[in-house]
């Protein structure tokens, strides 16, 4: 089974956070961090445009509370709009 993404949307993996310890040692719960909002393009829709702007592999900054999470194949993605995306990190 495959995924495709249509118009201008873009499929990203986000970035993995390494566990983080306070100054005096306690490790910070995934539940109270925040999420990352740096992600890997996994899957580019069909708008002409967006193909040209954003390629499969790129690094992209999104904005925090943008996008839908999904989850294909046990794997956890997120579908942002093109308006969605800050900037692209080359």
């Amino acid at each position: 089974m495959k995924l495709k993404v249509i118009d201008d949307k873009v499929l990203v993996e986000r970035e993995e956070v390494e566990d983080q310890k306070t100054p005096g040692g306690i490790i910070i719960p995934d539940t109270a961090k925040e999420k990352p909002q740096i992600g890997t393009v996994v899957a580019v829709g069909t708008d002409e445009e967006m193909k040209d702007l954003v390629k499969k592999g790129d690094k992209i900054v999104f904005g925090k509370y943008t996008g839908d999470e999904i989850e294909f194949e046990k794997k956890k993605y997120l579908v942002v709009q093109r308006s969605d995306i800050l900037a692209i990190i080359t």
